[in-house]
């Protein structure tokens, strides 16, 4: 299947600024994601003035940066000033603190409030369950599974994510995502399950070109592969 018929969402997952940029020219994202993680890894110091400096790059896809802080309070003041940095921008806010400690009431708060939020770090369906009950219907809200983690304990996660999917059905402004993809397979699971948005990382984003190749002339690429390989680097037997 054609990129173009797919209906679900690609995100790209990462905080290289350079890397963000080149997805938004060539318009095959229609939408972007971060963590503290990703930010660290690319040696982000400056969380602030990295978020707004994406912003002014991509003004207008939403984009989603997570609060840090592990009490709900602190959550709460981060995630108001989150929301003020950009119309565009989802502020992430994880399902529990380190100390597994729901954070149901204050998801509820900030959604009575109008802020548009995306619920990460989910891994079962009674968590979906918990956020979509307290949600509001206005603001537009992402619900982030994470299916590859899901895949990593040696689960199937689709059955997890159609699950999700029913559940979100009652709340047209809630979009299920598919987190932590893997592979380029996940676009088109991800989509079977009825999932809305899946986020991408830029080596899988450089794999989009391959949907649909040919299996023969991808045999055939392997064994030049292989072969120049072999040939670069001198082995005799």
């Amino acid at each position: 299947m054609p990129i173009k018929d797919l209906k679900i969402k690609i995100f790209a997952d990462g905080a290289d600024i350079a890397e963000m940029k080149q997805a938004y020219r060539e318009g095959i994202v229609q939408g972007f994601t971060t963590n503290p993680t990703l930010m660290r890894k690319v040696g982000v110091t400056d969380y602030e003035g990295f978020a707004k400096s994406v912003l002014k790059e991509i003004p207008d896809l939403p984009i989603s940066f997570e609060v840090f802080s592990d009490d709900f309070p602190s959550m709460e003041r981060e995630a108001k000033k989150i929301a003020g940095w950009g119309k565009n921008v989802n502020v992430k806010i994880p399902i529990t603190n380190t100390k597994g400690e729901p954070s149901i009431p204050l998801i509820k708060k900030l959604s009575a409030e109008g802020l548009s939020l995306n619920i990460t770090a989910i891994l079962t369906v009674q968590q979906v369950r918990e956020a979509a009950r307290v949600i509001s219907p206005e603001p537009k809200t992402i619900i982030s599974v994470f299916a590859g983690r899901i895949a990593d304990t040696g689960r199937d996660p689709a059955p997890y994510m159609k699950e999700a999917a029913g559940i979100l059905k009652v709340n047209p402004n809630a979009e299920l995502l598919w987190a932590s993809s893997r592979e380029l397979l996940n676009i088109f699971q991800a989509e079977t399950c009825g999932c809305h948005i899946i986020t991408v990382t830029p080596d899988i984003l450089k794999k989009i070109n391959m949907m649909g190749k040919d299996l023969q002339d991808l045999s055939l690429d392997t064994v030049r592969q292989f072969y120049q390989d072999a040939q670069v680097s001198g082995y005799k037997i």
